[in-house]
C-alpha cells in the first residue's frame, strides 16, 4: 500500500488533472457500490425477498444519517481546499480539528438515539408488516457502525480537500474486502461464527468500518500526511467557535440538501411499499445498479468542488469556469455510457440478484428502462453544484433540490397516478432530474456565487475591495 500524494490541482491541463483526481474517488465509489451489490446478493440469495425489502428500508435510513455529516464534511473540504490553495497548511489543520472535534461526538449521540428510534422510523416508512422484524434487526446493528462510518466519511472528504484522493481509496478498499468477506460468514454462521441472519449483514458492515477507520488513522500518522495533528496541534480538536460557525453556516444547508434527497426518497419509498413486497424488492435491487450509474457524477462533482476551491483560494478564477465545463463534458460521456450499458444489460444484471423466476424481476427491468436515463441530467447538476459550492454558495442548490424533489417529483408521482398508474412513480425520477439540471444551470449562470468569500480576505483582496467600494465621486476613507 502506498500513501496518496497531494495532487497539484492548480496547474496543468484541467481536463486531465480533473480526471486523474476524480478517478480514485470514482474507484472508491465503485468499490463501495460493488460491496453493497455483493451484500445485497448474499441477502437476496440466502434470506429471500422479504430480507431484501428489509435492507431497502434500512439503507434509506442509513443514507439519511450519513447525510447528517455529509454537509459538514463538504463544507470542511471546501474550507480546507481554499486554505490549501492559498498555501496555509496550518489553517487546513485547524479546520480539520474543529470538524472532527465537533461532529464525531454528535454522530455518536445520533447513533444512540437512532437505536432507540428504529421501530418508530420503520413505522413512519410504512414498512410492510412481514418485513418489520428483519428490518429492525438489520437497522439496529447498522446503527452500531454509525460513529465509525461518519468519522470515516469526514476524514476522507477532508483529505480530498488537500488534493489527496488516493489515500481514501486504499482504506475504502480494505473496508469493502472485510465487509464482503464477513457477510456470508455471519449471515450463515459458517465455521465457528454464529448464524445471525440479516443482523450478520449489518454486523459485517460495522466491523469493516471500525477496522478500516483505525487503519487509516494509523496510516495518516505513519506517513505524516498534511492533516495529521501532533503535539500542540492536538489542541485544534477543541472546536474553534469562529471556524465552527463557518462550517455550520455552510455545512447545514449542504447537509439539508442530502436530507431533502433522503426524505424525498423516504416519501417515494412509502409509495413504493404500498405496491407490495415484490415492487419494494425490485426497487431495492434497482437502487444498487443506480449506485453504479451515479458514481462518475458524484466523483466528478466532488473533484470539481475541491479543484475549484483551491483555484479560488489561489485567486485563479481563470480556471474555475474551465473546471466546470470539463466536468460537465466528462460527466455526460461517463454517465451516459453507464446508462446505455445498464439499459441494454438490464435483465442479466438484475437476474444476478433476483433469479430468473422471481416475480420482482420484470418490475425491476421496467423501472431501469423507464427511469435510468435521467441520471445523465443529474450528473450535470452535480458538477454545477460542486462549482458554485466551492465559493460558499450553498442556499441555491438546497432550494433547487427541494423544488425538484418535492413539488416536481412527488407532485408528478401523485398527480399523474390516474393517468400513468404505478408508472407515475417511475417517470417522476427523470422528470425531477431534468428539472434539477435546468435550475442548476440557471444558478451557475445567474446566481452571483462568484462574489462570496468563505475564508477571511487576504491583504491583497482587502486592497481590491477598498478600491471597488467607493462612491463614484470619491471614497469615505483613502485607499492605497
Amino acid at each position: 500500500m502506498a500513501g496518496g500524494p497531494n495532487r497539484d490541482l492548480l496547474s496543468g491541463p484541467i481536463g486531465r488533472t480533473l480526471l486523474l483526481f476524480a478517478l480514485p474517488t470514482l474507484a472508491s465509489s465503485a468499490l463501495q457500490s460493488a460491496s453493497g451489490s455483493l451484500n445485497t446478493l448474499w441477502v437476496g440469495r440466502f434470506l429471500g425477498e422479504e430480507a431484501l425489502a428489509a435492507t431497502a428500508n434500512g439503507n434509506i435510513v442509513m443514507f439519511l444519517l450519513v447525510a447528517f455529516v455529509f454537509g459538514f464534511g463538504m463544507a470542511s473540504t471546501i474550507y480546507i481546499g481554499q486554505a490549501w490553495g492559498r498555501g496555509d497548511a496550518d489553517e487546513a489543520r485547524r479546520v480539520a480539528g474543529t470538524a472532527i472535534g465537533s461532529f464525531v461526538p454528535t454522530a455518536a449521540l445520533v447513533a444512540i438515539g437512532g437505536w432507540f428510534a428504529a421501530p418508530w422510523l420503520l413505522e413512519a416508512l410504512g414498512t410492510p408488516e412481514p418485513v418489520v422484524p428483519l428490518a429492525l434487526a438489520y437497522l439496529r446493528v447498522v446503527f452500531l457502525s454509525m460513529p465509525a462510518m461518519l468519522m470515516f466519511t469526514l476524514l476522507t472528504m477532508a483529505l480530498r480537500g488537500t488534493g489527496d484522493s488516493t489515500t481514501p481509496l486504499w482504506f475504502i478498499g480494505a473496508s469493502v474486502v472485510i465487509d464482503s468477506g464477513l457477510n456470508p460468514l455471519l449471515i450463515l454462521g459458517l465455521g465457528p461464527l454464529p448464524e445471525l441472519g440479516i443482523a450478520g449483514a449489518g454486523l459485517a458492515t460495522a466491523i469493516a468500518q471500525y477496522v478500516s477507520l483505525g487503519a487509516m488513522l494509523v496510516w495518516v500518522y505513519a506517513r505524516d500526511l498534511p492533516l495529521r495533528l501532533r503535539g500542540a496541534e492536538l489542541a485544534y480538536l477543541e472546536p474553534d467557535i469562529g471556524r465552527l460557525r463557518t462550517i455550520v453556516a455552510k455545512g447545514l444547508p449542504m447537509g439539508l440538501q442530502m436530507i431533502v434527497i433522503s426524505s424525498a426518497a423516504l416519501s417515494m419509498l412509502t409509495l413504493i411499499n404500498r405496491e407490495g413486497v415484490d415492487t419494494t424488492a425490485a426497487y431495492s435491487v434497482v437502487q444498487q445498479l443506480w449506485g453504479y450509474v451515479q458514481m462518475p457524477a458524484m466523483a466528478l462533482g466532488a473533484a470539481v468542488s475541491a479543484m475549484a476551491a483551491q483555484a479560488i483560494g489561489a485567486e485563479r478564477w481563470d480556471r474555475v469556469d474551465r473546471i466546470a465545463r470539463d466536468g460537465v463534458i466528462q460527466n455526460v460521456l461517463l454517465t451516459g455510457s453507464l446508462v446505455l450499458a445498464l439499459m441494454l444489460l438490464a435483465r442479466p444484471a438484475l437476474t444476478l440478484f433476483l433469479g430468473e423466476g422471481s416475480a420482482a424481476l420484470p418490475i425491476a427491468i421496467h423501472v431501469v428502462r423507464v427511469s435510468s436515463w435521467g441520471f445523465v441530467a443529474f450528473g450535470v447538476a452535480l458538477v454545477l453544484f460542486g462549482t458554485v459550492r466551492a465559493n460558499g454558495q450553498v442556499i441555491g442548490p438546497l432550494v433547487i433540490l427541494a423544488v425538484a424533489m418535492y413539488p416536481v417529483r412527488l407532485g408528478f408521482a401523485l398527480g399523474a397516478r390516474e393517468w400513468l398508474g404505478v408508472d407515475a412513480i417511475w417517470w417522476s425520477f427523470p422528470v425531477a432530474l431534468i428539472a434539477t439540471m435546468a435550475l442548476a444551470f440557471a444558478l451557475y449562470r445567474l446566481g452571483g456565487w462568484r462574489y462570496g468569500h468563505l475564508l477571511p480576505l487576504s491583504h491583497h483582496e482587502c486592497e481590491q475591495h477598498a478600491r471597488c467600494a467607493r462612491e463614484t465621486t470619491g471614497a469615505l476613507s483613502p485607499a492605497a
